[in-house]
């Protein structure tokens, strides 16, 4: 279970909390994460960072009394901290000479299919050059509002670890780890040392938002654990702050809480799963049961169409299942109920009889 002994790929998330202190940068905590990562890449494994702070660095310059509440000052922040984070970074990684790459990516990167594959692509060239990734969320870009894309890069952070076939993802934080009920209000609250099975329960046990310049909370780090799970790959979460918590942790310590995964799933239908809906396809429980045995899905099955999207874009299948659609919503609200063999009649003899296939459909295991 905490046995990392043969884990290769290693992806070490670091929290905003974390990594600042005062309004600025904690060189010296940059510093020993730097060292201990140089050791595990002595020790043939390969790390991914990925980095919050960028925006509290930012902040810190200009205005360090500021909540940054508001999105565009949030954006100007991250736009200011970001070099600034980077060049820690690079600073600290040259003392044990480590060279380090910046990634920034935004949700629509990851959204599309072609961009994804070739941000894989240029991470597994990076590590193979033994570069250290650097990524975070491209804050002062980004369309979507600021922590809602990847939470304080918790989300981020796992969609990397699945992206790229990861053993193991580290997420430090100032959390010590995921408790049976939140420590802030109940005295009693007891940590949980390993996490099977994300049940109700489990999710009913997280807490709220993060802090005032970071975005996460315990929510957005059981959605990792989920995304990371499906991906076959492990994910410990523990407070940063804990001295040599990277060589403790990859030495099985049994510090914060491991969750193990319960399947994995092809880079595909990871892609699927992840990717956010462009609109719904209400489907009978005939369909429904065809589609979970593996079938495709086929237009008469179909009841009816929510939003507007293009052939090619994932959506769910009712709340029960994600899949690529070979029609287009205008398409399938002309088609919908109606037999296969009406779909060429309309369309024409070359476009596809089917929905979906089995292959671009993925059931949500919650």
């Amino acid at each position: 279970m905490r046995n990392f002994s043969k884990a290769k790929r290693i992806v070490i998330k670091i929290g905003t909390n974390i990594l600042t202190r005062d309004n600025g940068v904690d060189t010296a905590y940059v510093r020993r994460i730097a060292q201990h990562t140089s050791e595990l890449l002595k020790n043939g494994k390969q790390v991914v960072i990925v980095s919050s702070g960028a925006i509290g660095m930012g902040c810190g310059k200009l205005d360090p009394a500021s909540k940054v509440k508001d999105i565009k000052m949030r954006q100007a922040y991250a736009a200011i901290g970001q070099p600034l984070l980077m060049a820690e970074w690079r600073k600290s990684f040259l003392r044990y000479g480590v060279t380090v790459a910046q990634v920034l990516v935004t949700a629509e990167v990851l959204n599309n299919r072609k961009t994804y594959l070739n941000l894989r692509n240029s991470v597994e060239t990076l590590l193979k050059l033994s570069v250290v990734p650097v990524l975070n969320e491209n804050d002062s870009v980004s369309t979507d509002e600021i922590g809602s894309a990847f939470g304080d890069n918790d989300t981020l952070s796992a969609l990397v670890a699945s992206k790229i076939d990861a053993d193991v993802l580290i997420m430090l934080s100032d959390i010590d780890a995921l408790y049976d009920k939140d420590p802030r209000k109940f005295s009693d609250a007891k940590p949980i040392s390993a996490v099977y099975e994300i049940t109700d329960e489990i999710i009913r046990s997280a807490g709220g938002r993060g802090s005032g310049l970071g975005t996460g909370g315990m929510k957005t780090k059981i959605e990792a654990a989920r995304i990371a799970a499906n991906a076959g790959c492990r994910m410990v979460l523990a407070n940063g702050r804990l001295k040599n918590v990277l060589a403790r942790i990859m030495a099985g310590d049994e510090i914060g809480t491991v969750f193990m995964p319960k399947r994995k799933l092809s880079n595909r239908s990871r892609w699927i799963l992840n990717n956010a809906a462009a609109g719904v396809i209400n489907i009978d429980e005939g369909a429904m049961r065809a589609v979970k045995n593996r079938k495709s899905l086929l237009p008469s099955g179909v009841v009816s169409i929510k939003g507007t999207f293009e052939a090619g874009a994932v959506v769910m299948l009712n709340d029960d299942a994600k899949a690529v659609t070979n029609l287009s919503s205008s398409q399938l609200k002309n088609l919908a109920g109606k037999h296969s063999s009406e779909i060429r009649k309309v369309l024409g003899p070359k476009h596809r009889d089917v929905v979906a296939i089995p292959e671009d459909i993925v059931i949500i295991d919650y």
